[in-house]
């Protein structure tokens, strides 16, 4: 399993040395621990991804058709590549949007949900983080450029219409256990937007009582 999110953003130092890691995010994958909120045509999108997270989003989606438009908040990333990939396919298929808040926080696995979005927009102030992924025993920037383990990461990027050279950046900017914070000369250079930065919307709340809490985690602050 390939897996695209910070340990220690996720799993208290207590639960690592009380049991290993594998074991720890086998447990993760089967809770739900993303959550999700309506507001009006928007979708309010917060924290793990994991393998509950579609079904989650499958279910609202169907329940709220007049939603267009998934908000990215506090999101430190996703347990399993596959169904974020999968999650992130369909959510390109129902013509969805993906939108940051000048508040908004995203790394890892969160980066590769966004860019699903057909129109993908971000306020300024709004942080993206990537970093490289590893299998258990080596880091993607160990493999060949030619090798057959970049195909899943790198085919879905390509997917998505944002240009490959945005996934080998993402490898050999910071290793697995780390975390690169892209400037916006890079979100725009590597096309992650669909449109130019907007102004930051100071009135914009997100719907969640402990967003400040998770944005501290994600930003390790």
């Amino acid at each position: 399993m390939k897996n695209r999110y910070l340990v220690s953003f996720l799993v208290s130092a207590a639960l690592l040395l009380a049991s290993c890691e594998t074991a720890a995010i086998l447990a993760l994958n089967r809770a739900k621990v993303t959550d999700l909120k309506v507001e009006g045509d928007k979708l309010y999108v917060m924290d793990l991804l994991n393998s509950k997270t579609f079904g989650q989003m499958q279910e609202i989606i169907s329940t709220n058709p007049q939603v267009d438009t998934l908000v990215f908040t506090a999101m430190p990333g996703s347990i399993d590549d596959e169904v974020t990939f999968k999650m992130g396919r369909w959510i390109r298929s129902k013509e969805l949007n993906t939108h940051l808040t000048a508040q908004s926080v995203i790394a890892s696995g969160a980066v590769d949900l966004f860019v699903s979005g057909v129109e993908r927009t971000m306020e300024d102030g709004a942080k993206i983080g990537v970093h490289s992924w590893d299998d258990g025993s080596k880091e993607a920037a160990d493999f060949p450029r030619d090798s057959k383990e970049h195909d899943l990461n790198k085919d879905y990027i390509v997917a998505m219409n944002v240009p490959v050279e945005f996934y080998w950046f993402t490898i050999y900017e910071a290793p697995a256990d780390a975390i690169h914070w892209m400037s916006n000369a890079e979100i725009n250079k590597y096309k992650l937007l669909t449109a130019p930065i907007m102004d930051a919307d100071t009135s914009q709340d997100i719907p969640f009582a402990d967003f400040a809490e998770n944005r501290k985690e994600v930003l390790e602050e």
